[in-house]
């Protein structure tokens, strides 16, 4: 029988930030950030920010695989734990490469999560645990130094997972989605969903809003933390009201608006 792995202080320079969980345990308020820009800089700028994570967004952004791993590097060496949102069938991956866990999107049913919940969770003795393959090469387990058992447990207790409700039919489901054992979070993506309610992009419309509220209070009643995009302190105010407490923004927006501000400035007066 082997130790649990939050027995023993990991290695300083272990590759697996394991403090996610924690936090996303702990019932506080969780401010993270996505972020599709192919740059390490832009997630060490994130964690000086003091963002509580970093999303890194491979279903819109535009890093591939060797990118996905620096970006995690860099989230590492500068103190932020990092989610990757990633496709299905990039999970394994994306696990491999040292993310503190996956966020999928179009989760349509507890039974989609399920599935998902094996493809995280290692296979353990007695046939418990999940599906997930098994190489101690990667830089998860430090390329073989930090291999074994020890990761095994260390990754099925620590890594976590979101799913994502962005549908009509996933909204009716999320308690069911939410109550799964290995879920760790729900988080509702606001535009997905609009234009699959035929909103087109307006998520402030109130029929969207309705089933924004009833996915955060469903999810929030079963226990697990229930997530939203909130682009202002407005927004983040009204779905904490509703049983939120991860909320994310974009750093394309943030940058983009940054960039209008300055690039419209009144200029009465400058002289070049």
């Amino acid at each position: 029988m082997h130790p649990s792995p939050s027995a023993h202080p990991l290695h300083p320079h272990h590759p697996l930030d394991v403090e996610l969980a924690a936090r996303f345990r702990s019932g506080r308020r969780l401010r993270g950030i996505f972020n599709g820009l192919p740059s390490p800089a832009i997630v060490e700028m994130c964690a000086y920010a003091g963002f509580d994570l970093v999303i890194i967004d491979n279903e819109h952004g535009s890093s591939d695989f060797l990118m996905t791993e620096h970006l995690l590097r860099a989230a590492r060496a500068s103190g932020i734990p990092a989610l990757v949102r990633c496709l299905e069938h990039d999970i394994p991956r994306v696990l491999d490469m040292g993310a503190s866990g996956v966020q999928v999107p179009m989760v349509e049913s507890a039974e989609h999560a399920r599935r998902l919940v094996e493809k995280v969770r290692y296979p353990l003795p007695g046939g418990a645990g999940g599906s997930r393959g098994s190489a101690f090469s990667s830089r998860a387990a430090a390329y073989g130094a930090f291999g074994g058992p020890a990761h095994t447990a260390l990754s099925n207790e620590s890594i976590i997972l979101v799913a994502m409700v962005e549908t009509p039919g996933a909204v009716q489901q999320a308690g069911e989605i939410a109550a799964v054992p290995g879920v760790d979070a729900v988080f509702v993506g606001p535009n997905d969903l609009a234009h699959s309610m035929g909103h087109e992009n307006r998520w402030t419309e109130q029929p969207v809003q309705r089933a924004i509220e009833h996915t955060l209070r469903a999810v929030s009643a079963q226990g697990k933390c229930a997530g939203v995009l909130a682009l202002t302190p407005e927004e983040e105010a009204r779905y904490a009201g509703w049983g939120g407490r991860y909320f994310a923004t974009v750093t394309t927006s943030l940058i983009t608006r940054a960039f209008r501000q300055a690039a419209q400035q009144d200029r009465a007066g400058l002289s070049y």
